[in-house]
């Protein structure tokens, strides 16, 4: 006998409807190999699609867990994808799989840039909270965060030759750090407004920033301390075009700034843009070589960067026709020239919608493959050819399909279960509930309600014009359009004896309709339609109408903030519902027509008998408006949909929250429940549709409970302050990572090891001074839950099963009285050789964090000292056993190269493919000739 009632829990089962979300860029990436710009990866609210442009289907999804994607970066290689959340997270992903083996946390707030460097062995990531941070990739751990600006960060590029980073922010700033002292050395101040974007051009000897306004700054970048190596008395080697020999030699005579020992960075000119506003998107092809820029309209400039030789021709020609028209001999070349000649502006393509993020890639042949990402949920790619006078962009491919281009405002099941409806501004879709495929796309106008005709063949939209249009299912075609209203059809809703339809407008009536069938004058065919039988006028806009289910009664909510109940047969006035300060936006009865419950944009549910119209309870169901509410088939049971982004589902019986659900990023618009209770879907302001589903697991409402509050802590943790060495004052440079659960958790592990560690350490001398006191054989009994009776090597394990990014936080977090203990268990695994690598980075770290505690404290020091005579040794061994290998593989491949007369691997997959293709040419010309 159950003492409680059983819920059943609804999980996340699919999202589709979205091709690309908008608040993270698009990528150009090759998969296995492939060809080059056929795939693109763009962000689906926390997952990654990664699309073939050319077949127009989705070859490979990176899942997500539950933050919104904001930023993707490929790797140098290709072979992996590093992608930033919401939550400040960043995740490493394999390309051939799909799978994520390294993921770092460090930053506090939303992900805002990511870049690799040249190896791709780091990766820099800037976020919102205005840290930057350097990440290793290869241990998995973070090196440095820096600090410095104070908005957020747009634009973060290492340099290839050189260990420095330069940075840009919405502070106005540019800021060029010293990653060998993690400093920044460099500010640029030349900005008015935010710098939104940045690219390095010319083999990194310029700087191009975009900012708010129309004009793109060119920056010359001169390396001082390489003129000085080779005895340049100046600054030769980072001359330009654009400055002059007299302005060369006043420069000698200037002292060198502190700042300016590394790098000079002065600005050289500037590019006007079409567009006035802010840029939104500035980058740059692999090789630097086409630059693309856009603002928030739907114009695209596309500049080409010429080489030496062009510039070269080019000033030439300038300076033949500015001789004839100087007066002034001494005027500098970059009056005469302009930093505008060193670009050549190609093509414009305008597509339909506005632009929100662009991604171009150079190919063989000079051919320049663009990818677009809109803001109507659409991707377009175009191809061009730079190298022609007049390029023109050719669109290649345009994933539409998946998806609608403006919010999908309602949502409908059919009575089978297996096919769900939604309709937007501009088109009605039905989808395959099971593989979620699109089997029917039809235009309409700007839908706002909708249904399925029983015998699901046809389909109800009523619009915000005022009709209903009618939809032939297996033709795709309209049927009819009923001028129906005066005003925007809120809702409709079928009649319980399934022959007719009620629709209420803004026109303040509901109007009853009947369903028939009337022969088509073109086709000489019977075709469905609804006839007008009954109209009820009322005092206010009608907001949502519903029938009860014994069609008994008529539920009718007004702008009036009321709800008012009729009777269906005679539609005299039963009851009115009052008590919400704000419009009831939805409502819904119950199966037995016992309870009615409506939402309003009050953020409040109330529960009404349908009996006397009492309120059962009234409860703060959301933080912001309640868009829509439905009862689960055949119980007391409902879901609401809010604008602050979740589903919750409710018991009508016992008032209590019993599940929320979320996953959508936005606003919910509204929701449907599939006539057997097993599926929900959803729709909201991201684009997204996503489908829910009923499992077998039971919901125990004591553990939902305990789930949120664990949630708040983990929160809570996420924006404390991240953690300050003792003895350090806050500087430019800090720790990478930050406290999360899994840290506090790990620090936890560590510790119970260190004291099952210390008692069974305790354990064993007792009882060997038990033994020899007796003169007795020592017989160790020790705890079976350590590995091989090691109680030493357990600490270890424990150490090692935790994250590489996770480490030097949960040592932070771990208190100084167990360090002493664990100093000495470093000193016996160095000994024995275990793990150095991993021992060393915790010793440095615990040495870096505690030096003041361990350097008075005098039981340390013999520990200290006999650890620095191990570590030197054994990492000397470990460093000669790296050289010994690293040279036999050179041996070894200079033997292969020499024996093959090839250049190693990549040049011998090369050379097999051009025989592959000969001999495949030859095969042609025998058939044909045959």
């Amino acid at each position: 006998m159950g003492l409680t009632k059983q819920y059943l829990r609804y999980v996340a089962s699919a999202v589709f409807g979205v091709i690309g979300s908008q608040k993270a860029n698009i990528t150009y990436v090759t998969l296995r190999g492939g060809e080059k710009g056929r795939y693109v990866a763009v962000a689906a609210c926390e997952h990654v699609f990664i699309w073939d442009v050319r077949k127009g289907e989705k070859v490979l999804i990176l899942q997500g867990q539950k933050h919104e994607v904001t930023f993707l970066c490929p790797s140098p290689d290709g072979v992996h994808i590093a992608v930033g959340y919401e939550d400040g997270a960043v995740r490493i992903f394999s390309l051939l799989n799909g799978e994520s083996n390294v993921s770092f946390n460090g930053h506090k707030s939303a992900v805002s840039v990511i870049h690799y460097d040249a190896l791709g062995a780091r990766l820099v990531t800037g976020s919102k909270d205005t840290d930057v941070i350097v990440w290793d990739i290869i241990n998995e751990c973070g090196l440095y965060r820096l600090r410095g600006h104070k908005d957020v960060i747009t634009q973060a590029l290492f340099l290839r030759d050189k260990n420095l980073l330069v940075t840009c922010s919405k502070d106005s700033f540019v800021k060029w750090w010293d990653l060998d002292t993690q400093h920044c050395f460099k500010t640029m101040v030349g900005h008015r407004s935010e710098v939104w974007g940045m690219v390095l051009l010319s083999q990194e000897s310029r700087l191009l920033t975009g900012s708010a306004d129309s004009e793109l700054r060119a920056w010359d970048i001169n390396y001082l301390e390489e003129a000085k190596a080779e005895g340049e008395p100046t600054v030769k080697k980072g001359k330009t075009l654009l400055v002059d020999d007299d302005e060369e030699d006043n420069k000698e005579d200037v002292d060198e700034s502190l700042e300016e020992r590394i790098l000079s960075c002065e600005k050289a000119g500037s590019i006007l843009r079409e567009a006035r506003d802010r840029v939104v998107s500035l980058t740059a092809d692999r090789h630097a070589r086409v630059i693309a820029c856009h603002g928030n309209d739907s114009v695209l400039e596309l500049f080409t960067v010429l080489s030496e030789e062009e510039v070269q021709k080019k000033m030439t020609k300038k300076l033949k026709k500015a001789k004839k028209k100087a007066t002034n001999q001494g005027s500098s070349l970059a009056t005469l020239f302009g930093i505008r000649g060193l670009f050549t502006c190609t093509h414009h393509p305008c597509p339909l919608s506005p632009l929100r993020w662009v991604d171009c890639l150079s190919c063989a042949g000079g051919e320049l493959k663009v990818a677009l990402l809109l803001q109507n949920n659409t991707v377009e790619t175009y191809s061009l050819k730079t190298s022609h006078k007049t390029p023109v962009a050719d669109k290649t491919a345009r994933l539409t399909l998946g998806g609608h281009r403006t919010d999908v405002r309602t949502l409908a099941f059919s009575s089978d279960n297996l096919a769900v409806l939604s309709a937007s501004g501009d088109t009605v879709k039905v989808w395959n509930r099971s593989t979620l495929q699109v089997i029917r796309t039809m235009a309409c106008e700007y839908a706002l309600c909708s249904l399925f005709v029983p015998g699901d063949r046809q389909i109800i939209l009523g619009t915000k014009s005022g009709k209903l249009q009618i939809f032939e299912l297996g033709s795709g075609s309209l049927l009819e359009t009923v001028d129906a209203h005066d005003g925007a059809v809120w809702s409709i809703c079928l009649a319980p004896d399934q022959r007719g339809i009620i629709s209420g407008s803004a026109d303040k009536t509901v109007k009853f309709w009947e369903f028939e069938l009337v022969k088509d004058k073109e086709t000489s065919q019977k075709r469905l339609t609804v006839k007008h039988k009954r109209t009820l006028q009322l005092e206010e806009d009608v907001l949502c109408v519903k029938f009860s289910p014994d069609h008994r009664l008529l539920a009718v909510s007004l702008l009036d903030c009321t709800v008012k109940i009729f009777y269906t047969d005679t539609l005299k006035f039963f009851l009115s519902l009052y008590g919400h300060k704000l419009p009831v936006l939805c409502l819904d009865i119950s199966h037995d027509s016992t309870i009615i419950a409506t939402g309003s944009a009050d953020r409040n549910v109330k529960i009404w008998g349908l009996d006397f119209g009492d309120c059962h309870r009234s409860m703060f169901a959301h933080d912001d408006s309640v868009m829509f509410l439905q009862f689960v088939p055949k119980t007391h049971l409902f879901f609401t949909a809010g604008k602050d982004k979740k589903i919750k589902q409710w018991d009508a019986d016992k008032f209590e929250n019993i599940q929320t659900l979320e996953g959508h990023h936005r606003e919910v618009w509204c929701l449907a429940i599939s006539p057997n209770g097993d599926h929900l879907v959803s729709s909201s302001h991201d684009k997204s549709l996503r489908l829910w589903e009923r499992t077998r697991e039971p919901i125990i409402l004591e553990e939902e409970r305990e789930m949120e509050r664990e949630a708040e802590f983990e929160e809570s943790l996420a924006k404390g302050d991240a953690p300050v060495v003792p003895g350090e004052t806050q500087g430019e440079a800090a720790p990478a990572g930050k406290k999360t659960v899994e840290t506090v958790k790990a620090a936890e592990r560590i510790m119970e090891a260190l004291e099952l560690y210390k008692g069974e350490t305790r354990k064993m001398e007792e009882h060997r001074y038990a033994c020899e006191s007796a003169g007795k054989e020592v017989d160790y009994k020790l705890n079976l839950s350590l590995p091989l009776f090691k109680p030493s090597r357990y600490v270890l394990d424990v150490i090692k099963k935790v994250r590489s990014s996770e480490l030097e936080v949960s040592l932070l977090v771990l208190p100084f009285p167990y360090v002493p203990e664990l100093l000495k268990l470093f000193n016996s695994y160095i000994q024995q050789g275990l793990e150095v690598e991993l021992v060393c980075r915790c010793l440095f770290f615990l040495l870096k964090i505690h030096f003041g505690q361990i350097s008075s404290n005098q039981m340390l020091l013999s520990v200290i000292d006999e650890l620095r005579t191990n570590t030197l040794s054994k990492v000397r061994e470990i460093r000669d056993v790296m050289g010994f290998n690293s040279a036999a593989l050179q041996f070894l491949q200079r033997e292969i190269e020499s024996k093959e007369d090839v250049m190693f691997f990549a040049d011998a997959t090369g050379r097999l493919e051009e025989k592959k293709k000969k001999r495949r040419k030859r095969e042609r010309a025998v058939l044909t000739i045959a």
